[in-house]
């Protein structure tokens, strides 16, 4: 069984962005810090060994704290902008990774290597026992739009399955209160090491719906990293969907061997 806390930033113009994750599991606690700034890697610091500096805490009334005194020290308040979004571990895509999970979209306020910082994140906890015997990859996405409007999502490709169009998907659209999508299309564009660089995404809100939301991607800056057995492409893009135009996640965890 492993838990984890997972907080992710980006300013409106992509200039810094970053995750930090905390993780604890029958093998102990681990942590993860990657920045981006000016669309280059700023700083990458794994600890198998613990939570790699990374001090998190509940600041109530949907508010939290989230601290890293590395290289490219930050200090950051992130302040929820709307419900959570649930993901059962009993739901389709649940069973097919192992896990469960709740996400909130959210301000985010503080400092960033001694410089103020303000824009968008996100805050997910997640707990479960994913089997990569049974599935590939893992894909999260997530775009932070003004006025909270975001999307938010987790694919699972099953092992032996060769496309997007094998995935299982759950995605979340909205703003106070966001719908899971009846229908999600993914299309993705690589460079030559199998890193993500562009994608699209159609979603049908509700099945009924004649057309889908349409959303359009391209990498802002990203990085990869060899985690053993595993192998974390992760990337921030630029978003645009209906005229607006927003920042956000799109990482990938595949199985190397």
């Amino acid at each position: 069984m492993s838990e984890a806390l997972t907080y992710a930033f980006a300013d409106p113009e992509a200039d810094v962005c970053g995750v930090a994750r905390l993780g604890r599991s029958d093998a102990g606690e681990s942590g993860l810090v990657i920045l981006f700034r000016g669309g280059d890697v700023a700083a990458v610091h794994a600890d198998g060994d613990g939570h790699a500096g990374i001090a998190a805490e509940d600041a109530g009334d949907g508010r939290w704290r989230v601290r890293w005194d590395g290289e490219l020290p930050f200090e950051l308040e992130f302040e929820a902008l709307g419900g959570p979004l649930v993901l059962p571990g009993d739901s389709e895509v649940g069973r097919a990774g192992g896990m469960e999970g709740t996400d909130v979209v959210c301000r985010v306020t503080g400092t960033v290597g001694g410089a103020s910082f303000e824009g968008r994140g996100q805050r997910g906890e997640s707990s479960g026992d994913p089997d990569w015997e049974r599935m590939s990859a893992a894909r999260t996405l997530t775009a932070w739009f003004d006025a909270g409007w975001a999307i938010s999502g987790v694919a699972i490709r099953p092992a032996g399955a060769d496309s997007h169009a094998d995935e299982i998907a759950a995605v979340f659209v909205g703003d106070d209160e966001p719908e899971l999508v009846a229908d999600t299309r993914i299309s993705t564009t690589y460079d030559a090491e199998e890193r993500q660089r562009s994608a699209g995404l159609e979603l049908w809100v509700r099945e009924e719906d004649e057309y889908p939301v349409r959303v359009a991607g391209e990498l802002a800056c990203g990085t990869s990293l060899d985690l053993g057995r595993l192998r974390l492409d992760c990337a921030f893009f630029r978003w645009r969907s209906n005229g607006r135009e927003g920042v956000g996640r799109y990482d990938m965890l595949r199985l190397t061997t």
